[in-house]
């Protein structure tokens, strides 16, 4: 049996535990491997820095390269040993854990937004290097890729997603000389509180979703909320339509409402098009600015495009056109019709019509 206080975070001392040094070619700093995890040392003043910080992990053999900027070691966090590299810095390398699309972002001053699949235009490699001079950018990455940034110099830094407006965050870069205001784990508890509200958010908001009082079948096709104090905004979205399966008679329309500020969804009924922004040739417009289609058989397809809220509005700005927001579909016939979010059917958004006689 194990006592569980050993399983609790911990401080440990790793000043008996240092094996493998390497100094660096400047004589400035020296890595060593100390209980799995790589550490830089400074030769005099200065901060010593766990440059992996990897619980369960094994970190072994470092070394320079010539020039001093990167480090290469063997890792075992595959469950194998293989040769790492990474910057020597320190530099920031982000891991993607979530199914959900993103980019990695950093602009320029005063650059307009690209959209997320145009990037700066184009995609950075990896590793990028990013000063504040040049566009930075990933392309859209998904669940388990990963991609490093390094900082040659001191600065404050934003960070966006291109794919969500409404989701950056800050960089701040130290001299290697100076101290970090707090350790990894007062970040990593302050991510936790807002990871909790957020979720909270989005639960009873999911929960809120339902038919629209202006429709007699109406679908909320996503919903969400955005929320901001004085470090940025966050976005919190419930990925879903409110009716896993809506049942209808035949001649009759269904409405979809995109109730989410600033997420975009789709209904799309048969194939993704090479296109998901626009609607598909044969969706009109109502007169008060729904889109609309007419589905005859179960062999037909059709896609509203993005249906997303306007974006709000910014003093300096010219403004914004109206957002899209409702999408209808009229069925003349019976039938069993299926339908997907062509952005989010991975993450489960998709839905059945069900058209009786």
């Amino acid at each position: 049996m194990t006592d569980r206080a050993t399983l609790k975070p911990h401080l440990e001392d790793v000043s008996r535990s240092v094996r493998d040094a390497a100094v660096s070619p400047s004589g400035k700093r020296a890595v060593f491997e100390a209980r799995g995890d790589i550490f830089s040392v400074p030769a005099e003043h200065g901060v010593v820095r766990n440059l992996t910080r990897s619980s369960g992990v094994a970190e072994r053999y470092p070394a320079w390269s010539p020039d001093g900027k990167t480090l290469a070691y063997f890792s075992d966090r595959s469950g194998e040993y293989e040769l790492t590299v990474r910057p020597a810095d320190g530099s920031g390398a982000w891991t993607f854990d979530e199914d959900e699309t993103h980019t990695l972002t950093f602009l320029i001053a005063d650059q307009p937004r690209p959209f997320f699949a145009d990037g700066c235009p184009g995609f950075s490699m990896d590793p990028a290097t990013y000063d504040g001079s040049t566009c930075v950018t990933t392309p859209p990455m998904v669940r388990g890729q990963t991609f490093t940034v390094i900082f040659p110099a001191a600065g404050n830094f934003k960070l966006v997603c291109l794919v969500h407006e409404n989701m950056d965050g800050r960089i701040h870069v130290l001299d290697l000389s100076e101290p970090l205001p707090h350790d990894q784990a007062f970040y990593n508890e302050q991510a936790d509180s807002q990871r909790n509200e957020l979720l909270s958010d989005a639960r009873n908001d999911a929960h809120a979703a339902h038919a629209l009082p202006n429709s007699s079948h109406g679908v909320t096709a996503g919903a969400g909320e955005v929320t901001a104090n004085a470090g940025g905004s966050r976005t919190v979205s419930a990925l879903r339509f409110s009716h896993g399966s809506i049942k209808i008679s035949a001649g009759q329309t269904v409405e979809w409402d995109n109730q989410d500020p600033v997420t975009p969804h789709t209904i799309t009924f048969g194939p993704e098009p090479p296109d998901l922004v626009d609607p598909s040739p044969d969706v009109t417009v109502d007169p008060d600015g729904a889109r609309h289609a007419i589905i005859d058989s179960t062999s037909d397809s059709t896609h509203s495009g993005f249906i997303v809220a306007a974006p709000q509005e910014r003093f300096g700005l010219p403004q914004a056109p109206l957002g899209v927001t409702r999408f209808r579909v009229t069925f003349p016939n019976a039938g069993t019709f299926p339908y997907i979010c062509a952005l989010h059917d991975d993450l489960g958004m998709t839905g059945t019509v069900i058209v009786h006689h």
